[in-house]
């Protein structure tokens, strides 16, 4: 972060969820806001508890994190009514909506319209392990037109976001701003392989059906008659859990597979796990700007994804191998086998960081709130 508010900008980021769970948005938004914090900008960050069991308030290397109660408990669509009192009666600059998924968005938006307060959104994709959610995310788009039009400006994480999103909701390219995810793991050096690990192969992301690493797990059968050093680590949490070790213990590897989390702000654990990877894939359905391929790239791993959304970004630019969705497992056998045998690793590339991220919001801060900015010392 290279610059400063001249007077402290008070920035509300409404997201559904927030550490302690964990995934791509909750991330993104610790990131950024840490950093925000450091330049001098006075961050809330206003999320939901479903349980009830997460302290209302408390302090986060700099960042106030406000929760409040959300429901229905075991359901993805809830809704929290305390949203509306809490950004209309607080002195904000900005609110920043954080994903448009939940009805956490739309209570964020029209709480600032009501109010008056300049906001702006960040879409963060759609994936999601129901088809038929999936399948409605158009219409929702259609819902929330009128809100998304009124928005100070759209933020694209990807920039096929750019034209999806335009096209969708009938919106000039000039209502977007591009403010890609960064790229940063660790703050020494990962540690190396240890001897007889064997081939190690990784899979990153929330355990989501959408994800894909089911996928992979279909696939090792195959890889391990000719590979049968290989060893899969499934990196993340969430509900597909069971169903993944059913299906290793199905398929008669789960000595094979090791499944378990990384907490979010553990990045030289990341950083480990990925450097010790002869492979890195993240075979999802969806995914805007994947954090997790960035920073295997960025520790210069070889990166398998499927040929869909922000991922095929990758594999046009010549970073990563990738392949359709629909593949067979014997079809996804073969392509981990190639990127074993034959590695694509691409020349040192320039990945953007959080600290670029957290400038560009800044710099957008700035522009809807008409508050200028000092250059730091």
């Amino acid at each position: 972060m290279h610059l400063t508010a001249s007077a402290p900008l008070r920035v509300l980021m409404v997201t559904p969820r927030f550490f302690p769970d964990v995934g791509g948005v909750e991330t993104h938004v610790y990131q950024v806001a840490r950093r925000l914090a450091h330049a001098l900008v006075n961050v809330t960050i206003l999320t939901t508890d479903r349980s009830g069991q997460l302290p209302t308030s408390e302090l986060l290397e700099g960042i106030t994190v406000r929760r409040v109660r959300a429901w229905p408990e075991q359901r993805d669509y809830y809704f929290a009514p305390e949203i509306t009192r809490v950004i209309t009666q607080g002195s904000w600059d900005v609110v920043h909506c954080q994903s448009y998924h939940t009805l956490v968005a739309p209570m964020a938006m029209l709480a600032a319209l009501r109010a008056h307060i300049p906001y702006v959104v960040t879409f963060h994709g759609g994936g999601h392990s129901s088809r038929l959610r999936t399948l409605l995310r158009r219409g929702q788009w259609g819902v929330l037109h009128p809100l998304l039009a009124r928005a100070d400006r759209l933020v694209a994480i990807a920039r096929f976001e750019i034209g999806l999103y335009g096209r969708a909701l009938r919106l000039p390219p000039e209502r977007f701003v591009f403010i890609p995810n960064g790229a940063e793991v660790g703050t020494g050096s990962p540690s190396p392989a240890q001897p007889g690990e064997g081939t190690l192969i990784t899979s990153i992301g929330r355990l989501e059906r959408y994800k894909g690493h089911q996928r992979v797990i279909a696939a090792l059968p195959e890889v391990l008659k000719q590979r049968p050093d290989v060893r899969l680590r499934i990196a993340g949490s969430g509900p597909y859990e069971t169903a993944l070790r059913q299906q290793a213990e199905a398929l008669g590897i789960a000595d094979r597979v090791e499944i378990g989390a990384i907490p979010p702000t553990d990045r030289q654990g990341m950083a480990d796990l990925l450097s010790r990877a002869a492979l890195v894939t993240l075979l999802s359905d969806y995914e805007t700007h994947p954090i997790a391929a960035l920073e295997a790239l960025a520790l210069g791993r070889p990166v398998l994804v499927t040929q869909t959304s922000g991922l095929a970004e990758l594999a046009e630019q010549g970073w990563a191998r990738s392949i359709p969705c629909a593949s067979t497992p014997d079809q996804t056998a073969g392509a981990i086998l190639e990127q074993l045998r034959r590695p694509l690793i691409p020349p040192e590339i320039s990945l953007p960081t959080w600290d670029d991220c957290a400038d560009g919001l800044l710099h957008l801060y700035q522009d809807v709130t008409r508050k200028p900015m000092l250059c730091a010392s």
